[in-house]
């Protein structure tokens, strides 16, 4: 699955992994003219991605250079080795992911509520115990720090996506890797051979 536009199923399906996931890698442009990466903590939120930071340092001046960005979220959930389908040559040998890469432009946000609303899904997400008073604008201890942090949105302008599970395959090269995963029982192959179940076209064509 790579677009540029997806169904409104395959667009939840999207939204699902972007909301599960915690961390991803900002693309900037350095004051060199390199490209520079940051990994961080992120939150898709209202369509958009939020980071948080010191409003000094590298990520915030390239931002303010050029505010064109890119984001890359990924997860591995199997290596798949060649000897699962062959048991001679190593070209079988591969992996299977989701991957999703944003293209966007980074802007600071000023509003106090725009900040505690994204600042708040962070905390959902890494701190989902709660233990924490609600983020608001209103509460004085809060009102200090939300005036001192940086959160940055990224307004998302192309959104691409790589979920790949097999889909290549014959069905009887899928079969034995499905075998190799169930066999293996790393704690993510039971959840590949679901993944691969779902998104094979031979095995949605055989159900």
């Amino acid at each position: 699955m790579r677009r540029t536009e997806f169904s409104v199923e395959e667009q939840a399906e999207i939204e699902a992994f972007l909301k599960e996931c915690s961390f991803g890698y900002l693309g900037t442009v350095g004051e060199d003219g390199w490209p520079h990466l940051t990994p961080l903590n992120y939150v898709y939120r209202n369509g958009h991605i939020y980071f948080h930071g010191s409003r000094r340092g590298a990520k915030m001046s390239e931002i303010a250079a050029a505010k064109n960005v890119s984001f890359a979220v990924a997860r591995e959930y199997a290596i798949v080795p060649s000897y699962f389908s062959d048991p001679r040559q190593a070209c079988p040998a591969t992996a299977f992911f989701k991957s999703v890469h944003i293209r966007g432009t980074a802007e600071p946000v000023e509003d106090l509520a725009e900040k505690a609303d994204a600042l708040s899904g962070l905390m959902e997400k890494l701190q989902p115990e709660g233990g924490y008073a609600p983020i608001t604008p209103d509460d004085p201890a809060y009102r200090g720090e939300l005036k001192g942090v940086s959160v940055v949105r990224i307004n998302v302008s192309e959104l691409t996506a790589k979920f790949k599970f097999g889909q290549n395959m014959d069905g009887e090269r899928r079969e034995k890797v499905m075998e190799g995963l169930q066999a293996r029982g790393r704690p993510d192959d039971a959840e590949t051979v679901e993944l691969m179940k779902k998104y094979c076209p031979y095995h949605q064509g055989e159900a």
